[in-house]
């Protein structure tokens, strides 16, 4: 009997011990894994990271900034250069890069037990991080749930809003408002509270029953309106739409997209006034405003105002690990603690105990190194700085607290004049972006709203840093404004004098 020869064993792949051919899915990994072992990190990032938010078509020709390692302040890319990180990563990573203590708690945690549930299970971890936050927090919101992130928090503070007055005997109480340009996650019921046209459209219809209102942009409130009306529209709106079917009003203290726009004094007190009157819950979403961002554990703490219910995420790790909470008042949360209520509503990974043991050891250095008094102390030299480069053509306002502030950037300063789509698109992607990262400078160039430059360092930065950002961006905005053709304002008055 003439057997037939076995097939040779080709690169990336391998034979099974009992003599039989691997299968085909055996044969891909294995020449996955074989691929990728020749392959550099640029080149497997452009075959299979799908990035978020990314014009991937943009790194065809391009390298993708691939970030290694971060300490402090900096962050290092691939090559080995240096970055100042003037956005916290992504406005979360607020006790600053490269804490081997943080991380060391994860890894004790997971040593202890690296999870169970919180679906009807405690854990020291999460029970204890509860509890921290609850002592933080203003007023009575003493009850915390955990989610993954800011998303899913918005996410769940919605549905609690909703469920909170079916239980307790107002079911048409569904709707919520938001406001204009706001970004409040990308889940559907939080995207639907989000107000950027261009990030809600590709995926409508969304959940039914959001509305928005002004957002708080004094620098062009026209004139002859007081800055009131940016309360009233709210009480306005909940009228439109009837009290007995709106369930809250959805708020960062500090709105982000845009460009930190700051509420004027007394707005969130006029606020908190007409949701009493209307019965609306009102929700602080401080995913990026929490944890030290302005100076306060939260941003409500710093303007004044206790919510029904507060959202946050990012910093409670300083990002060193995913996690979110949602943190409701005694009277909010009291409903679902009787009889067989109960909130329907979790995700795998809320309460995590690695998470939770992170966010311990997170908070406990804020407490130990004096994390909010480094921002308090130090708010106004950074502003400072910021103001500084007023008497660059192009930069017409400045605002923000804290460590949460944005530039915006204009034709004229006189007239406030913005630029058109196409000349964003030239002034953002076609040259500030890239050219502020080359100099070695994180931040965000955002054009959601009028155009803007964020900056958001960890709150450990402190003037060194200040004149670092200062000087890259005097620099960089000085060449922005001779590329888009600004002309000092006063600048032009003389010569048309002349």
């Amino acid at each position: 009997m003439t057997g037939t020869p076995e097939a040779p064993v080709t690169a990336g792949q391998e034979q099974k011990t009992d003599g039989s051919a691997p299968s085909a899915t055996q044969t891909t990994a294995s020449a996955r894994a074989g691929a990728a072992a020749g392959a550099s990190l640029q080149e497997l990032a452009k075959r299979h990271l799908w990035m978020h938010f990314t014009r991937m078509s943009g790194y065809e020709q391009q390298e993708v900034p691939i970030i290694a390692r971060g300490e402090g302040c900096y962050v290092w890319d691939e090559h080995g250069k240096r970055y100042l990180d003037a956005l916290s990563a992504l406005f979360c990573v607020n006790i600053g890069h490269g804490r081997a203590d943080i991380a060391q708690a994860g890894a004790e945690q997971a040593k202890e037990l690296g999870f169970f549930t919180n679906w009807s299970y405690a854990h020291p971890p999460a029970i204890e991080l509860a509890a921290r936050v609850a002592s933080l927090a203003p007023g009575d919101l003493n009850r915390v749930f955990f989610t993954s992130g800011g998303s899913e928090a918005v996410e769940t503070a919605v549905k609690l809003a909703r469920q909170y007055f079916k239980l307790t005997g107002r079911p048409n109480k569904t709707k919520l408002i938001a406001r204009e340009i706001a970004y409040h996650g990308t889940s559907l019921g939080a995207l639907s509270a989000t107000g950027i046209t261009e990030l809600r459209e590709p995926f409508e219809p969304l959940t039914p029953g959001a509305s928005h209102v002004p957002a708080t942009n004094s620098y062009r409130l026209p004139d002859g309106v007081d800055e009131s009306y940016f309360a009233e529209a709210i009480a306005h709106r909940i009228e439109f739409e009837g009290p007995h079917t709106v369930a809250a009003v959805i708020l960062e203290p500090i709105q982000n997209a845009g460009g930190c726009f700051t509420p004027p004094e007394g707005y969130f007190q006029r606020v908190r006034e007409i949701c009493d009157t209307y019965d609306v819950l009102l929700i602080s979403d401080e995913v990026i405003c929490a944890w030290g961002r302005l100076g306060e554990w939260f941003g409500a703490i710093r303007y004044d105002y206790e919510p029904d219910i507060i959202t946050t995420a990012k910093a409670l790790t300083s990002a060193y690990a995913p996690m979110g909470a949602v943190i409701a008042t005694d009277r909010v949360a009291e409903p679902f603690m009787q009889g067989t209520n109960s909130f329907t509503h979790g995700f795998t990974f809320g309460g995590h105990p690695m998470s939770a043991a992170i966010a311990m050891a997170n908070l406990d250095a804020f407490e130990r190194e004096g994390i909010l008094e480094n921002v308090r102390q130090n708010e106004g030299r950074f502003r400072e700085m910021l103001d500084s480069l007023r008497d660059i053509p192009i930069v017409g306002d400045v605002r923000g607290a804290g460590y949460f502030h944005a530039l915006e950037l204009v034709k004229h300063k006189e007239t406030k004049e913005s630029f058109s789509d196409e000349e964003c698109e030239t002034l953002l992607r076609g040259f500030l972006s890239g050219e502020l990262f080359r100099r070695g400078l994180i931040c965000r160039a955002d054009d959601r709203g009028d155009p803007v430059v964020q900056l958001s360092p960890p709150l450990i930065a402190g003037p060194e840093q200040f004149e670092e950002m200062e000087e890259i961006l005097r620099a960089v905005l000085t060449e922005a404004s001779e590329r888009m053709h600004v002309r000092d304002a006063a600048m032009e008055y003389h010569s048309h004098r002349g």
